[in-house]
């Protein structure tokens, strides 16, 4: 089994959607996808006078906004940053209390947000989500409940940011991780 933290938020974790599938689909490993709310990204404006830490951290986060544009092509995906970038939360709470297969779910809601800039934190923008994937309106007041409950214990498994992978009781964050977790799947499946 392997646990898997995103958030529809998370351009990394959109990024990593198809290749963990793929990995899912070679190896036969169930993926347990969990929500894990993260900070929205933004790349801060360029100030008049900002300091030599205010300007490396623009820079840094507009060379990483790129990094990620530039693979989004690459799985050619349709991706756009927002200058205001929107909730997930009510996204997140579905999918804490999702039964059955979350993958189509999990497609319209990253598309929503990230070549619509949907607000998934509005019930009713993920209830159209829902609908559009045959699934039904969850009780949201259980669904936020069971959210807050997913978020404490991955806190308490040292999770911080999204994707985080957790497999064989190693935590992994980020994608770039797939080939070393692909070789903890097989030799979990030898055992």
């Amino acid at each position: 089994m392997l646990t898997l933290y995103i958030d529809f938020k998370s351009a990394a974790s959109y990024l990593a959607l198809e290749p963990t599938l793929e990995l899912a689909q070679k190896t036969g490993v169930a993926i347990d996808w969990r929500p894990f709310s993260v900070r929205p990204f933004s790349v801060p404006e360029e100030q008049v006078e900002e300091t030599v830490g205010e300007r490396h951290r623009r820079v840094r986060a507009a060379a990483q906004r790129d990094v990620h544009l530039h693979y989004a092509a690459v799985q050619g995906r349709d991706m756009r940053f927002a200058e205001t970038p929107a909730g997930s939360d009510a996204a997140l709470a579905a999918l804490a209390v999702m039964e059955g297969d979350p993958v189509p779910f999990l497609r319209a809601a990253f598309a929503a947000y990230w070549a619509e800039q949907a607000d998934l934190a509005d019930e009713a923008v993920v209830e159209a989500l829902l609908l559009s994937a045959e699934m039904d309106r969850p009780d949201w007041n259980a669904a936020r409940t069971k959210l807050a409950a997913i978020r404490d214990q991955a806190e308490e498994s040292g999770v911080f940011e999204a994707p985080s992978y957790l497999i064989a009781d190693q935590l992994f964050l980020g994608r770039e991780h797939l080939p070393w977790i692909r070789s903890l799947v097989a030799a979990e499946q030898g055992a």
